[in-house]
């Protein structure tokens, strides 16, 4: 007997959408049934052959900078405007700075920039989101289901990139509160937190012949992980197959980090 992972009826929006990560949630929420407004950054080509692939009937692309909460409430309010409703949040968007910065050394402007994109970016989506997702009339048992993509870098720090982690250990502490505060709105709030993955945005330090290897022995799987294996817990926790779970963190990583 087959499970579907259905979001039929559904309106999700996916920061973060165009390549990765992000562009295979995008696939996965459109081929669930789901209703999807993604934002991009710079990849623009990316973004369009995505929507192509998926249909503009039930996929648009929009460039945004989430690097502020005003921005957010834009994208937010976009996704209400062109699909009527917003019943999913998927904080997919980030930043990872690629040179190792001793803190002694991190400038100012490094950590005021990642904190604004990775941190202050989804507590405005969060925010509006959680406006919309109460005042509008519910479509099944739940109200709205908020993904937040953290890294194991959130749990167990990275030297050298102070900033990133704390930013991705801000969003499991916001998981662990909204997730109480909402619940009682009928709204799931959830935390994936991967470990390395091949995208774009980690392939230089994947590709090192030297740290390429080392991230490797890392990994009891032997191997980082695929987009698409990232995208689809994601999934699973906006339907109504996971209606009892929220404020969890849910690691993929392939056993690097066992966090309980």
């Amino acid at each position: 007997m087959s499970i579907p992972l259905s979001l039929s009826g559904k309106v999700a929006l996916i920061t973060g959408g165009s390549r990765g990560i992000g562009a295979a949630t995008v696939r996965m929420f459109t081929n669930a049934g789901a209703k999807v407004v993604f934002s991009y950054r710079k990849a623009r080509s990316e973004a369009e052959a995505l929507v192509k692939d998926c249909g503009a009937a039930t996929c648009l692309a929009i460039a945004s900078n989430l690097d502020t909460p005003q921005a957010a409430k834009a994208l937010v309010a976009e996704t209400v405007k062109h699909f009527g409703r917003l019943d999913i949040l998927v904080a997919n968007h980030g930043v990872w700075p690629v040179e190792d910065v001793p803190i002694e050394r991190m400038s100012d402007e490094q950590w005021r920039s990642t904190l604004s994109v990775n941190l202050d970016g989804v507590f405005g989506l969060v925010k509006h989101a959680v406006a919309q997702m109460k005042q509008q009339p519910r479509k099944g048992s739940a109200a709205g289901h908020i993904v937040l993509i953290s890294s194991t870098s959130g749990q167990r720090g990275e030297a050298f990139h102070c900033d990133y982690s704390a930013s991705k250990g801000a969003l499991i502490s916001m998981v662990k509160g909204l997730s109480t505060e909402l619940a009682s709105d009928g709204i799931y709030v959830n935390s994936v937190a991967p470990g390395w993955v091949d995208t774009d945005m980690s392939r230089g330090a994947l590709e090192d012949p030297k740290g390429g290897e080392e991230i490797r022995r890392t990994i009891p799987l032997g191997r980082v992980g695929k987009p698409e294996e990232i995208a689809a817990p994601v999934l699973f926790l906006c339907t109504e197959h996971a209606s009892f779970i929220t404020g969890e963190v849910f690691n993929v990583n392939g056993g690097a980090v066992l966090a309980g």
